[in-house]
């Protein structure tokens, strides 16, 4: 049996493995061009996305006002509340909202971040539902950007007084 060895010529011993420094900037280039492009579809998604989850915590605090209404055979409210314990009365529900059973607070939810609007087209600060499940008054909350940076993007929560809860996404303009 007989040993052989290659031997590498000079210039193949000195290859040279990376990036040369006209690839890397052409990479950094192609990065930088993408992120222009992707970054504000980005920003749609993320309103889209926060709208859609105070929108829905609105329905459910809607519904489970309702079910502890009928639970209760007793009055329950749904109100907004800055301060997580009492109602408030200036129809701001983007401070929060609460239910209560007569004074025992059941649910607190937290105000939206700061530039989002919630407000009710009649100003209404509050929503009850007697023992039966029936609404006293009936609510439609309109969800959205005070400024809109990305896009009109809107939801609107519609409160039956029969306590149906619908949620419907619009572009109709600016919070009012």
């Amino acid at each position: 049996m007989r040993l052989r060895l290659r031997l590498r010529s000079p210039a193949a011993r000195h290859v040279r493995r990376g990036f040369t420094l006209i690839e890397l900037l052409t990479v950094v280039t192609v990065l930088v061009v993408l992120m222009m492009v992707a970054v504000p579809a980005f920003d749609s998604v993320r309103l889209s996305t926060r709208l859609n989850a105070y929108a829905n915590s609105l329905m459910s605090a809607s519904q489970f006002a309702r079910s502890e209404a009928i639970k209760r055979n007793a009055a329950v409210t749904l109100c907004a509340s800055a301060d997580g314990a009492t109602c408030a009365t200036n129809g701001q529900w983007e401070a929060g909202w609460i239910v209560l059973s007569g004074t025992t607070l059941l649910r607190a939810q937290p105000g939206a971040a700061g530039g989002y609007q919630i407000r009710d087209s009649g100003s209404l600060s509050s929503l009850s539902y007697d023992g039966t499940g029936l609404g006293v008054n009936q609510a439609t909350l309109t969800i959205c950007r005070a400024t809109p940076t990305v896009g009109s993007q809107e939801r609107v929560v519609k409160i039956s007084a029969t306590g149906r809860t619908s949620v419907t996404s619009t572009t109709t303009g600016i919070c009012s």
